[in-house]
């Protein structure tokens, strides 16, 4: 047995990648198939953490090498050397010496996991539809089986989670030249962002990050275009620039005290990371180009949240700000004590482990009490280097807790497109087909008493609209100048037509930028 802290080989060029593919692909060791094998009940309660639904899934399925590979990584449980070399042919011991597995008396287990990924994208020009690639990340174990203590090493590389997810549902997918996977972990948004980019860059702190990254993008064939680099945040790429930067840093708000994770922790105070990663992060971009940031950021007592994060944007950037989420800070505390495995329910439950956890509680709640903060904000950041750089930035700070379209990246494109637009009263303007108006008042009324415009894709907005707001949308079909409908509308409402389009003329170019509006 040899603990893949110190492998080396497992990096370093090899066919094992490439042969434990080609097993994987034998094996049929895909989301899709997974899914298939467990059912929707047990491949939901795996999702919880729960096995025992998917242990019994996979005990009738007569020890296919699916299900083998299915119990080996995904469940965590031992399997007969007899099932794991018929799922893995000639890779076991080899799997064992690089760290991946090991093995007892006639079983074998898994060390690390291997964790089978789907993406989707547009089809070849020509062809289009909707193609589906299948992936697979290694990465460590999954900690917290079924309740178990879920305790985790400073080094701990996490593999795919819903903040990954989040991310790459985020990251724009347009055709572009140089990338940048900003603390890449196990290497998720490098294996996205090969798919569309001419060459990338993963950089991280973390060495067993930088191993794992390594691999995978052997495993996945995309070596060729991921150049992996150690070191901390942009230093590692001082001089670089980007078409496109996608990360998910170490963003949890602590005290910064010392002791940390390093896939979550900074080790910096409070939000300072992605504060310093929005104020940098374009002095690392193309003309032209994009950094997507996911992060945590303080909502302090004494400032309103936009008017904070509004201070950090530069003059030279567009910027889409979304707040998804707010947590308080006793319930933040409670959700990343809990992630840790320090909450007694997800560690040791003894006494001492419970005036452990309640000390780390009480240290972190002060803190956040004497730097005033009152709560927590998540959410998105994206920043656009324009490529005028003398024009007014653009700028959207927005809190939207509501149920969006996956992936948003198309929205946020949008919003790029539309945030550099020039409308005035002479463009010709279209109603976006997925606009709806819906209005509310009393039954048999003449007149509603609100009218909403409501999408049904990207963020889903809803804003509410005035008779000349909605009379406006409904009659933009391309064919009149916005001045000419407005004139018009001023017209049939007995408004004076300069104060009309005075007045409703910047509203226009909000409907345009918030995506209700499109140019003809």
């Amino acid at each position: 047995m040899c603990p893949f802290g110190t492998v080396t080989r497992l990096a370093q060029v090899s066919d094992l990648p490439h042969l434990l593919r080609d097993a994987l692909v034998r094996a049929d060791f895909t989301y899709d198939a997974v899914a298939e094998l467990l059912g929707p009940r047990a491949h939901d309660a795996l999702a919880r953490n729960e096995t025992t639904p998917a242990l019994r899934r996979t005990a009738q399925a007569g020890g296919s090498p699916l299900a083998t590979l299915v119990r080996l990584f995904l469940l965590q449980v031992p399997v007969e050397a007899g099932q794991a070399e018929a799922a893995l042919p000639g890779l076991v011991d080899r799997m064992c010496v690089e760290g991946l597995l090991e093995q007892s008396v006639g079983e074998v287990a898994a060390r690390l996991d291997v964790r089978p990924y789907a993406t989707e994208h547009a089809g070849p020009a020509g062809v289009g539809g909707v193609v589906t690639e299948h992936l697979w990340v290694v990465s460590d174990l999954t900690p917290g089986l079924d309740g178990a203590p879920q305790r985790v090493g400073a080094d701990h590389v996490l593999g795919i989670s819903p903040a990954s997810t989040s991310l790459a549902q985020l990251t724009r997918r347009e055709p572009v030249g140089r990338a940048l996977d900003l603390g890449t972990g196990c290497g998720v948004q490098a294996l996205h962002l090969a798919r569309h980019s001419d060459s990338v860059v993963a950089t991280d702190v973390n060495a067993r990050a930088l191993r794992l990254t390594r691999f995978n993008a052997q495993l996945n064939d995309v070596a060729e275009r991921v150049d992996v680099r150690d070191g901390s945040f942009f230093e590692p790429v001082a001089g670089d620039r980007f078409d496109l930067i996608a990360t998910n840093p170490p963003f949890v708000i602590s005290p910064a005290t010392g002791e940390r994770l390093v896939y979550r922790d900074s080790g910096l105070p409070g939000d300072r990371v992605v504060e310093d990663i929005v104020r940098t992060a374009p002095d690392h971009l193309a003309p032209g180009g994009w950094c997507q940031v996911l992060a945590n950021w303080v909502i302090s007592e004494d400032q309103p949240w936009d008017e904070r994060l509004g201070a950090w944007l530069r003059d030279d950037v567009d910027a889409l700000v979304v707040q998804r989420e707010v947590l308080d800070p006793a319930s933040y505390v409670e959700l990343w004590l809990k992630d840790s495995g320090h909450h007694p329910s997800t560690g040791s439950a003894t006494a001492a482990a419970t005036a452990d956890y309640r000390r780390r509680y009480d240290t972190w709640l002060s803190w956040m009490e004497e730097q005033r903060i009152e709560a927590v904000g998540f959410g998105w950041v994206n920043l656009h280097l324009r490529e005028d750089r003398a024009a007014t930035p653009a700028r959207e700070l927005l809190s939207w807790p509501y149920e969006v379209e996956q992936p948003i990246a198309p929205a946020i494109s949008a919003w790029g497109a539309a945030a550099r637009l020039e409308v005035d009263a002479g463009t010709r303007l279209v109603t976006r087909p997925d606009v709806q108006q819906e209005t509310l008042g009393a039954p048999g009324a003449e007149d509603p008493e609100t009218i909403v415009l409501r999408q049904q894709t990207g963020l889903r907005r809803a804003r509410t609209a005035d008779t000349v707001v909605a009379a406006l949308v409904g009659a933009c079909d391309g064919d009149l100048e916005g001045g000419q409908i407005l004139d018009a509308l001023a017209e049939l409402l007995d408004l004076d037509p300069t104060a009309t389009r005075e007045d409703y003329l910047p509203v226009v170019r909000e409907l345009v930028r918030e995506g209700y509006l499109a140019p003809a």
